[in-house]
């Protein structure tokens, strides 16, 4: 392999992002084609998808590693991948409306609810994707886990009212984010790149000041998520202070105060 095949300059990658262009090694490329010869592709890519990938990768070597690894057996987990994900954000990509048949927590069904999908989410903190939707009869916002929806069936609905609904819905959902600013100790400023790994999962912007040499990161993130990135912040310790969101100040402050009743003098 070229040891020169992949050149990890920032402006070079800026000018590739910028034309929707990605570098990918010969072992990345092998390791996508091992990959995709596993029976969960078919499940995991539209079929015109998968056969152009197999095709690109046709030349390419595999990473021969079927005949060395072995599978033990593991505590039980939940799956990144959902069957519902491909149906789904097709019918997004469409504008088109569906009618939805799913579970509550307390075991009942609603069945037949007619909505328009808005975005497919995942939730770093319960692991789990999420359907936000539009709710026709009730217009409201709506959340529905993945793994409670029973059955899903594309609709038609007027292009006006599809044109409409994803502004009404991006207002709702803006309407319950939470909105914090994350300083970054300056003795720690070659440490960014790890803090801002850190919150990679978050919509975030990054300021610098040059004359205090300091950035800040500016996060958003919905209400049910305040405690995971409340977790962030203590993993990151000493790292990085919170400057602005009175409900992270107030929750950071009642853990050290927790701390120092336990361990303090």
């Amino acid at each position: 392999m070229n040891l020169f095949e992949k050149i990890f300059n920032y402006q070079l990658i800026s000018r590739l992002e910028e034309s929707g262009s990605y570098t990918l090694t010969s072992h990345e490329r092998a390791w996508l084609k091992t990959m995709l010869a596993h029976p969960a592709a078919d499940q995991a890519f539209m079929p015109d998808t998968l056969s152009k990938l197999r095709a690109l990768l046709e030349t390419e070597p595999t990473l021969g590693i079927s005949d060395h690894i072995a599978q033990k057996a593991r505590s039980a987990e939940r799956q990144v991948y959902h069957p519902l994900l491909r149906p789904l954000r097709s019918m997004i990509m469409n504008g088109s409306g569906i009618r939805l048949t799913f579970r509550l927590k307390n075991g009942g069904v609603y069945a037949g609810h007619l909505g328009f999908p808005y975005r497919l989410e995942y939730s770093m903190v319960k692991r789990e994707w999420y359907l936000l939707w539009h709710h026709m009869r009730h217009q409201s916002f709506m959340s529905t886990r993945l793994a409670n929806i029973v059955s899903v069936q594309e609709e038609a609905i007027s292009p006006e009212h599809a044109a409409a609904l994803p502004a009404q819905i991006a207002a709702k959902l803006e309407g319950r984010k939470e909105h914090a600013v994350i300083e970054v100790v300056r003795l720690f400023n070659p440490e960014l790149s790890r803090i801002l790994y850190a919150f990679s999962c978050f919509e975030k912007e990054v300021d610098y000041d040059s004359d205090e040499d300091t950035y800040r990161i500016k996060l958003a993130f919905l209400g049910d998520e305040s405690e995971y990135v409340l977790s962030k912040i203590r993993f990151l310790g000493k790292r990085i202070r919170v400057v602005e969101g009175a409900k992270l100040q107030r929750r950071m402050l009642e853990s050290t105060v927790k701390a120092l009743a336990r361990y303090g003098e």
